[in-house]
């Protein structure tokens, strides 16, 4: 149901995390070291300018789902997520990075979906995404240095173009792809964009922090 975004109000970016583990007590042996890695110079884009990475904005078809909308006989639309992607979305908000969607389409489950998640920074039924993206990464208070970036069609294009560091699912089109600094090896809907998460939390420092704090099911999907 293509029509006017719905743009929300939209909270500052925390500071970090609270409730994270602070390392091992005096005493025990240390931490193991994290079994995920990426290329130094990868990390290094994806890091971001001054403070780092505040925000990431994600499409839903395509990059958070597989990109197939499956349409019953009453007119119903049924889309299915990756809990991997949901737990990283949650885990991005908990680093202080902020999660933003931006979707061309509306329905009943993307935003029952958002709401599970606790996403609150989202623009639904967005035709011109970078016009909406643009005003909720102002709400925030920051730059464009500051905004990375997923999507896999055209309509993606000119966020991916203004953002510091864009990612693309494996399956995008090949115009995504040519402007994207990363291509995820997942697929979209199958942890693409976990893997974008993943690096960013990487890339910030902030992933060994998370893995060896409490460790809880984040997506009240699970």
């Amino acid at each position: 149901m293509d029509g006017a975004p719905t743009l929300p109000a939209v909270a500052a970016p925390r500071g970090g995390a609270a409730g994270l583990g602070s390392g091992p007590a005096p005493g025990r042996p240390p931490l193991p070291t994290p079994a995920l890695s990426f290329p130094v110079e990868l990390l290094l884009a994806a890091r971001g300018a001054g403070a780092g990475i505040g925000a990431a904005i994600f499409d839903v078809d395509g990059v958070l789902t597989d990109g197939r909308v499956y349409i019953g006989a009453d007119g119903e639309v049924f889309k299915a997520f990756s809990t991997l992607d949901g737990q990283g979305l949650k885990l991005l908000a908990q680093a202080g990075i902020v999660p933003i969607v931006v979707t061309g389409r509306d329905s009943p489950g993307v935003r029952r979906r958002m709401a599970d998640l606790g996403i609150d920074c989202v623009a639904y039924g967005a035709a011109d995404k970078i016009t909406v993206a643009a005003v909720l990464v102002e709400r925030l208070g920051l730059g464009w240095d500051r905004v990375a970036a997923m999507g896999d069609d055209w309509p993606d294009l000119p966020i991916l173009r203004r953002a510091a560091f864009a990612c693309a699912p494996p399956h995008a089109h090949v115009e995504v792809r040519a402007v994207a600094r990363h291509v995820t090896a997942a697929a979209a809907g199958h942890g693409a964009a976990r893997e974008f998460c993943d690096l960013l939390l990487v890339a910030s420092g902030r992933y060994a922090e998370l893995l060896h704090g409490p460790l809880f099911a984040l997506d009240g999907a699970r």
